[in-house]
């Protein structure tokens, strides 16, 4: 495909999107064309590509500056109170069109770059020193780990969210055998006990100790938090972490 037929295919897929351009990893996706097709020898940004087919590349997706990326990641984690997951950069940009799409954020990487990339960049900005804090604990737990063999089954254990009654009361533990656990709790408390979730590990110490921080604010006693619908649903998109 050369020059001009590209162009005519930016043009014809805008047009058929509503006058939206497509960014380069649909386009890929829809004429095969691959990066190192156009870059470097047709142009050295797809925003380049976007505005010689007559498309606004303000509009579109087109290369960020490193730092400004990193700037928004900032914002949106003192937003949201912790390192936001994929769902929760499209829900921003959805609500806020001046926010890089998700796509634009994958110049950073992946979550473990993005997440060392933010360190580096927080280390030296003392007003940053909560940033850090946060990706430094979410990088522990995302350090790739050797997955047990099948002989190892012992040393994977859980992680898990069990509800009190009908009040907002919530325990996090850890256990390596949780039917046994609820079991345990059902006999030690006086009203009943709905398990919510598991999360599957082997590093519960490490996960157990996460959720604690991250709920802090919301301890009532030792292990009981009391949480909202939005807590439950955010320890329940964690299934296994290894």
């Amino acid at each position: 495909m050369n020059k001009q037929e590209i162009l005519s295919e930016i043009k014809r897929l805008a047009e058929a999107n509503g006058g939206k351009a497509p960014g380069f990893q649909r386009f890929f996706s829809e004429t095969g064309l691959r990066k190192g097709d156009w870059y470097p020898k047709l142009w050295l940004r797809w925003g380049d590509a976007i505005n010689e087919a007559g498309c606004d590349s303000n509009k579109f997706i087109s290369a960020y500056d490193t730092d400004f990326l990193i700037e928004r990641y900032i914002e949106l984690i003192r937003e949201l109170g912790h390192f936001p997951i994929e769902g929760e950069l499209r829900l921003k940009r959805k609500n806020d069109e001046n926010f890089p799409s998700h796509s634009g954020f994958a110049q950073l990487g992946g979550k473990q770059e993005r997440i060392e990339k933010i360190i580096e960049y927080c280390l030296e900005k003392n007003e940053y020193a909560d940033i850090v804090v946060i990706c430094e604990e979410i990088s522990n737990l995302s350090q790739k780990r050797e997955k047990p063999d099948d002989n190892s089954s012992e040393c994977i254990g859980y992680v898990y969210l069990i509800k009190h009654g009908n009040r907002n009361e919530y325990k996090i533990g850890m256990t390596n055998n949780p039917i046994r656990r609820e079991g345990e709790l059902r006999l030690e408390l006086p009203e009943k006990v709905k398990p919510i979730h598991y999360i599957e590990t082997d590093d519960p110490y490490g996960i157990e100790k996460y959720w604690h921080n991250r709920f802090s604010n919301k301890r009532k006693e030792g292990e009981w938090f009391s949480l909202s619908s939005n807590d439950v649903k955010a320890f329940k998109r964690w299934k296994r972490i290894y």
